[in-house]
């Protein structure tokens, strides 16, 4: 699998592989096959996420000059993303 693959699209096949897997009916061979398809949707899943992550850092970037950076990690400092419609009908 060498093929770009949406984060939704692997996610949606990480959870067939996961009800699969679990039913216990899948043979060893089809299991190991299995195994290795969601190890490599998780790689693109993390791949997709830390992108997404960095994306969002530079558009914070962009929009107030600066990061703010951890002075333990040397990170920038995150906050936790906070979806309400009140925060929408806020702003």
């Amino acid at each position: 699998m060498t093929e770009e693959i949406s984060f939704e699209k692997a996610f949606e096949r990480l959870d067939e592989i996961l009800q699969k897997m679990n039913e216990g009916k899948v043979s060893l061979d089809s299991s190991l096959k299995l195994f290795e398809e969601a190890n490599f949707l998780i790689k693109t899943c993390n791949k997709n996420l830390n992108l997404a992550e960095q994306k969002i850092e530079t558009l914070i970037k962009d929009r107030n000059s600066n990061l703010e950076i951890e002075n333990v990690h040397n990170k920038p400092k995150t906050q936790d993303f906070e979806h309400s419609k009140d925060a929408i009908m806020d702003s």
